[in-house]
């Protein structure tokens, strides 16, 4: 049984209401329904033929949505659960911070990119921007998994919203980088912020729960789940909200291929480093998904299909490697005890797509991408700056990035170790009887 310091049963219930109340205040106060959701506005346009029912973003949007939807609660969530004894914890309280999650990114992001005569308007494709704010709190989540609480979690999460609507703003609408599939404002930002917070809550005395930290059979092949689906739906996450037509065909293809290339590497370099050549279901689970990290920034751009199964190729050996060499020295000599690894598949595979993202950026020519610059790159098609300038803004990207997640990992993470948020004891982390009925 939970001691009393553990008990989620004041600090929980205080927190989901208090929060949930707050939400339901500020969504009645700013939030209504844009013009293609509104019965009314809708309506108007249809009255006046400039619109019919199938051209409601809806019917472009929403397959690209339910994706990525099921990639945040589904793929994430079973991706965690290799840990022999926090299946519950790692399921549900994903499940808990990203229903948290999308509500206060709605707000977050709506202040920032869709304040309308003082109202924020939502529709399919801020759901989808939601899902992306709340995809970052969850790489967070896997850096601390097992050894922190719901509660501190919500914490986290609403600091995190927060910072990476700001992060967001500031390298989309200021400086103007491309990121569609979020390798920076995504990947990199979530995999660091979580570091380190996971360096600020570093646990001493973590030896004690050890055993728990390891996996068993069919923890590894629930987690294999949560793999798949983020494989299979990774195309519609970096694609769902880049222009119809061509960008978004392209930016489907580029993952595709990406993501194929980066499988064969990781089994590759599984089998390589392991005794005996063995392949390590660590290795398979997260270094094969790196690819579509990888190429999250240049997915829409004119990668081409070679130069994506390069980008997945090298993602897959990247990740893999440090799984295998880099994990035990960042926790070893850095203190950073990252649970799941994200720094392997999130942080370093983010970095990687950053940078391929500047370099395809500034090789992007009119011969090249034709009218379709206006889309991809609609700076230097008005001729405002040249491809070099795109170029050095999205490097740019990458620091304010790298910046905003590691100053904001700080204050959080000191936010959060706080003595009141019913945290588990170093002697039974990664052990789900310590808040659950089991």
């Amino acid at each position: 049984m939970a001691s009393y310091k553990s008990s989620l049963r004041i600090t929980l219930p205080i927190t989901c209401v208090i929060f949930e109340t707050i939400l339901i205040i500020l969504f009645a106060m700013l939030v209504e329904y844009d013009q293609e959701t509104d019965a009314n506005l809708w309506h108007q346009k249809l009255r006046n033929h400039s619109e019919t029912n199938y051209n409601n973003d809806f019917y472009y949007r929403y397959p690209s949505f339910q994706d990525v939807h099921v990639m945040i609660f589904i793929g994430f969530g079973f991706l965690m659960t290799f840990l022999q004894r926090y299946g519950f914890s790692s399921v549900a309280f994903n499940f808990l911070i990203a229903a948290f999650s999308l509500q206060w990114a709605t707000l977050m992001q709506g202040f920032l990119h869709g304040m309308q005569h003082g109202k924020i308007h939502v529709g399919v494709e801020s759901m989808i921007n939601a899902d992306f704010c709340t995809g970052s709190v969850l790489i967070s989540f896997g850096a601390v998994l097992g050894k922190t609480s719901p509660v501190q979690l919500l914490v986290m999460a609403m600091f995190e919203v927060t910072l990476f609507a700001v992060n967001e703003f500031l390298l989309l609408s200021i400086l103007g980088a491309k990121d569609a599939g979020g390798s920076m404002t995504i990947h990199t930002f979530g995999a660091y912020f979580g570091l380190v917070v996971a360096r600020v809550l570093y646990r001493p005395q973590l030896e004690k729960s050890k055993h728990k930290n390891s996996s068993v059979y069919h923890s590894d092949l629930f987690a294999m789940i949560g793999t798949i689906f983020l494989w299979m739906f990774w195309p519609s996450f970096n694609s769902a909200v880049t222009a119809h037509g061509d960008d978004q065909h392209r930016t489907v293809m580029n993952t595709y291929y990406s993501l194929a290339a980066c499988t064969l590497s990781t089994f590759a370099m599984s089998s390589l480093v392991n005794r005996g050549g063995k392949l390590d279901m660590v290795h398979i689970q997260n270094a094969a998904i790196a690819g579509g990290v990888a190429v999250g920034t240049a997915g829409e751009m004119m990668l081409t299909p070679f130069g994506s199964m390069v980008v997945g190729f090298l993602a897959g050996i990247i990740s893999t490697l440090g799984y295998k060499f880099l994990s035990p020295v960042l926790e070893k000599k850095l203190r950073i005890q990252d649970t799941c690894g994200v720094h392997n598949l999130h942080g370093m595979p983010g970095i990687l797509g950053a940078v391929v993202g500047a370099v395809t950026a500034c090789l992007a020519t009119s011969d090249v991408y034709g009218e379709g610059m206006e889309d991809v790159f609609p700076e230097i098609y008005n001729g405002k700056f040249l491809a070099s300038t795109q170029a050095t803004r999205q490097a740019i990207g990458l620091a304010v990035t790298l910046g905003m997640a590691l100053f904001g990992g700080i204050i959080v993470g000191f936010i959060m170790k706080l003595p009141i948020y019913s945290s588990p004891p170093d002697t039974i982390c990664f052990e789900d009887s310590i808040y659950w009925e089991v």
